[in-house]
Formats: structure tokens, C-alpha cells, sequence
């Protein structure tokens, strides 16, 4: 184990006071980010020569971004039970039977959610929610059905206290999952986030018309491209925390992120960034996530000990990890700069060209690394659109065109999205507010969810000018929350104050409205 410096104490120290002293958290956020703290200091991992110079800087120079998952992680970042088991089995750990009616369903699933960890503490998959509870929406009348369908989204939004908890949707029409979104257009809640799994010809349009008005009311469900998904994680595939396409019964053992703009920096120019700069980073994120990984499968204890595993809940070989990136078009505009070239990302050709020549670059090292942990995805990482942080200033998300440069016409910027989405089989996305006239023609939505998927784009989400609820980059958050919070008031959910960082630092709030 490494030593630890006193000012790195001294200066946890502080912030362990601050957080117990703080007005603004409850006593559940006080509990995680004491943990966090309380983790920050155990130094256990074989950490790669060079990270600290990349890692441990200020946000303006960092280059790699570990995403506060902590020096000894004593779980996989995102975990993504097997749901069905538990409706067909029970769970011998939690003394509970294979539910009966919908009743017990619901109940199961609500005590199960309780010891599911993550890197948030919460559940970030929350299972295909009108596929496990339709077999039980017959053994009570319709009405009762939609009041426990309801009072359940209730119950996970008021104890899942974090916007990253996922359910899924789709692709085939339910009784259920209409009751959900009908219930979620009614609470206006942030939490949980939903995707509908969207296939033309396999998804009814009446139901996917009902997805866009409920999205118009509170920003979900978003849209996924479910046959590509299919393709790439088969059809045990799930959506997860933002956006993260996963393998069903496992997860993600880590998630890192590249900060594509600061490497740039660090560039004479797009040649000396393609040919050593960009390699030598991803070359230690890659040693640095191996290290990760090795240390929570060999020494953790998690795959050896928690019931989940224990019971088949999830399988160790079925996890893979997640390599993320943010900053694409700062990337490729400051590297322009440097060669005295004109061009922006996402209006240009020359620009456009030089984004995808960095994604291939990027997607060749990953195909070429290899990890023995990851046997589910050939041994390979996931590559990921990251989205941002709230402390993040001037880093744009994933492989978005920045805020408040969006091309006038929705179709530019969609062309533009294509080029990129197919890079990333566990997440990307793009986000459009609609005008409030939409409400009139919600077939204008999904006539464009049809076209983009068409296009192969891999992920759309939409939500009202004028809606409480908003999708900051893959979570969801209330303005009137945040209003709050920004008043120094306490709100339920942690989540929150990233959304509040992102409003003021990422500008979420200034998007084209469509």
C-alpha cells in the first residue's frame, strides 16, 4: 500500500467536515460522500507510471477522468441483474418466493432494489419493467393495476435517491409499460430514467406515440435503436445509469473517460496528437482500467461473496468495461486552430472528417487491447460517449455538437450524429428540446425517431421547452429542484446538484429548442 501524505489527509480531512456540516445534503447523501471520502484514501491498486500527471491535475489539464469510483473498488461500477430469475426463482438471500400475483411482484422487486450496489450506491438498472410485471397485470382488475403500477414509480423515486437508476421498456406493446408512462406523464418524476427499446415494424406506432407524449410531459422515455443494439450485445442487452448499452446478468466493471480537448492541448498539432499524444493517454487509461478490473475480480471479494453472484443473479463473465471519452469537438476544433485551418465541428467537412479519422484511431486501440476479463465482449472494452460532470467548463459531451452551436436545421445536425453513434455500443446520445406546438403532432417525434434510426443513429431523447423535468446529458432533473438547491435548500435527490453544476458550467439550458 502506498504511503499517504499528510496535505492529502489534512485536505480529506476538510472535506469530511464540510460534508458533515453541509445544509444542503440529507442524511443519505452525507452517508455516500462519506464513503467516498472514507474510500479515497485506500491506495491498493498498481497504478501505471505517468497517471498522476493526467489524472491528479485541475479539470483545465486533466486527461483522464476516473468518475470518483474510488482507489479500492469493492464492486463493478454498473451492475444489471438478472430480473426474470427472480420472478421465476425468488431469491434464497432475501427469503423471498417467485411472486404470485402483481402485489408480490412489485414488492419483490422493490426489496431487491434495496441491495443492488453500484457506483452510486443505488441501483442503476432497474430491469425491463412491462416484460417481468405483464404476466401479473391480469390477477387484479385494470384500475388497481394502474394505481400499484403508479405508487410503485413513486416508491422508486422517493428511496432510489439517484437519477442514474434505468428501467427499460419495449420493443413490443404492454398493457404495463403503457400504464408506466401514463403514471410517469401524470408524477412528472426525475427518477427513474426509462428507455423504450424502439424497432420499426416491431413496435406498435400507437405505442410509441404514447412514448412521445409522455416524453413531451417529463423527458422519458428516450428512444433506443434496438436492432442495432441487438446486433452488437445481442438480445440480452440492457440499457443502464445514462445511456450505457450492457450485457444482461453482469454489468460494467469500470468506466473511465478521456478528455479528448486537454490531450490537444498537450499537441503541436493533429499530427503529433494522432501519433503520440492521443496513444500515450489511451495507452495508460487502458493500463489503469486493467488494474481496476483485476483488482475487483481478484481481490475484492465481490465475485466470490455477494449473493448475487452467489445465486446467479449475475455472472462474472458476463462484464465488460467501459472505455469513455468526452470533448470530441473541442478536440477538433482546437487542433484546426493549431493548423491555422478554419472549420467547427459539426458544420464542416474538413472538421467532420477529422472527428471521425480520431474516432477510427481511437477504436483500433481499443479493438487491439486486449483484457481477460472481458470475455463477454471479446475481450475488449466498450467504447462510451461520455457525458459531463458538473464541475465540467468547456468540455462538451461525448461526440455532441456544443451547445448553442447546433445547425439551424434539425436534419444537419442528425447527418452529422450518424457519423459517429456507431463507435459506441454501450452509449451515446443526443438530446432536443421541442417547442410546445409538438404536443399537437407527437407523429412529428417519432417520424423523426424513425428517420434517424434508419440512419443507424443509436439513441434520441426529447423532452418539452416548457417541462419541470429535463434530461441534463443521460439523467434527469426538475428545474424546480434545482431552483431550490440553488437556494441552499436540501433536495431528495444527490443527482441534483450535478444537474444544477451542468445548468451553470455545460449551459443545458440554452440547447436549440426544436
Amino acid at each position: 500500500m502506498r504511503d499517504i501524505s499528510m496535505d492529502r489527509v489534512n485536505k480529506t480531512r476538510e472535506q469530511i467536515l464540510s460534508i458533515i456540516e453541509s445544509p444542503e445534503l440529507t442524511h443519505e447523501q452525507k452517508l455516500t460522500n462519506l464513503a467516498c471520502q472514507a474510500d479515497s484514501l485506500m491506495e491498493v491498486l498498481n497504478l501505471p507510471e505517468g497517471l498522476d500527471e493526467l489524472l491528479n491535475v485541475p479539470i483545465d489539464t486533466k486527461c483522464i477522468c476516473d468518475l470518483s469510483e474510488g482507489h479500492a473498488p469493492i464492486r463493478p461500477r454498473y451492475i444489471a441483474p438478472d430480473y426474470e430469475k427472480l420472478m421465476r426463482e425468488g431469491c434464497s438471500f432475501l427469503k423471498l418466493t417467485p411472486p404470485q400475483d402483481l402485489y408480490e411482484a412489485l414488492n419483490n422487486l422493490l426489496i431487491f432494489y434495496k441491495h443492488v450496489p453500484s457506483v452510486t450506491n443505488y441501483p442503476v438498472y432497474l430491469g425491463q419493467l412491462d416484460e417481468l410485471l405483464e404476466p401479473f397485470i391480469d390477477t387484479v382488475d385494470e384500475a388497481q393495476a394502474k394505481k400499484l403500477i403508479k405508487m410503485f414509480m413513486m416508491h422508486i423515486d422517493r428511496t432510489v435517491l439517484d437519477a442514474f437508476a434505468h428501467a427499460n421498456i419495449g420493443p413490443k406493446a404492454t398493457r404495463t409499460g403503457l400504464y408506466i408512462m401514463q403514471a410517469e406523464a401524470e408524477l412528472e418524476d426525475a427518477v427513474p430514467n426509462i428507455t423504450l427499446k424502439y424497432e420499426e415494424g416491431v413496435t406498435d406506432d400507437a405505442f410509441a406515440i404514447e412514448a412521445v407524449k409522455c416524453a413531451l410531459r417529463c423527458a422519458k422515455p428516450s428512444f433506443a435503436n434496438h436492432k442495432m443494439f441487438e446486433s452488437e450485445l445481442t438480445n440480452h442487452y440492457v440499457i443502464a445509469s445514462c445511456y450505457n448499452g450492457l450485457p444482461y446478468a453482469g454489468g460494467s466493471y469500470t468506466l473511465c473517460r478521456l478528455i479528448l480537448g486537454n490531450i490537444a492541448k498537450r499537441s503541436s498539432g493533429i499530427k503529433d496528437f494522432e501519433e503520440n499524444q492521443l496513444p500515450y493517454v489511451m495507452d495508460i487509461m487502458a493500463k489503469y482500467m486493467d488494474e481496476r478490473i483485476r483488482f475487483e475480480v481478484e481481490e475484492s471479494g465481490f465475485f466470490e461473496n455477494n449473493f448475487l453472484v452467489k445465486e446467479g443473479f449475475v455472472h462474472r463473465d458476463h462484464f465488460t468495461a467501459m472505455f469513455g471519452l468526452v470533448g470530441l469537438a473541442d478536440c477538433v476544433n482546437l487542433l484546426l486552430q493549431k493548423e491555422g485551418k478554419t472549420g467547427r465541428f459539426g458544420h464542416d467537412d474538413n472538421a467532420n472528417d477529422l472527428g471521425v479519422e480520431i474516432m477510427d484511431i481511437i477504436d483500433r486501440f481499443n479493438q487491439n487491447h486486449v483484457n481477460p476479463y472481458c470475455e463477454i465482449t471479446g475481450g475488449h472494452f466498450l467504447l462510451h460517449a461520455k457525458v459531463g460532470l458538473a464541475d465540467d467548463v468547456k468540455v462538451t459531451p461525448g461526440t455532441r455538437i456544443p451547445i448553442g452551436e447546433e445547425p439551424e436545421e434539425m436534419i444537419d445536425q442528425l447527418l452529422v450524429l450518424n457519423r459517429f453513434h456507431k463507435y459506441f455500443p454501450s452509449g451515446t446520445g443526443d438530446i432536443f428540446p421541442i417547442d410546445l406546438t409538438v404536443h399537437k403532432n407527437p407523429e412529428f417525434v417519432l417520424d423523426i425517431v424513425k428517420g434517424a434510426f434508419r440512419k443507424d443513429l443509436r439513441y434520441l431523447s426529447f423532452y418539452s421547452s416548457n417541462s419541470d423535468v429535463i434530461r441534463v446529458t443521460g439523467y434527469l432533473v426538475k428545474r424546480s429542484e434545482m431552483e431550490k438547491l440553488d437556494k441552499g435548500q436540501a433536495v431528495i435527490q444527490g443527482t441534483t446538484a450535478l444537474g444544477l453544476g451542468a445548468s451553470k458550467n455545460g449551459h443545458i439550458l440554452e440547447r436549440k429548442v426544436r
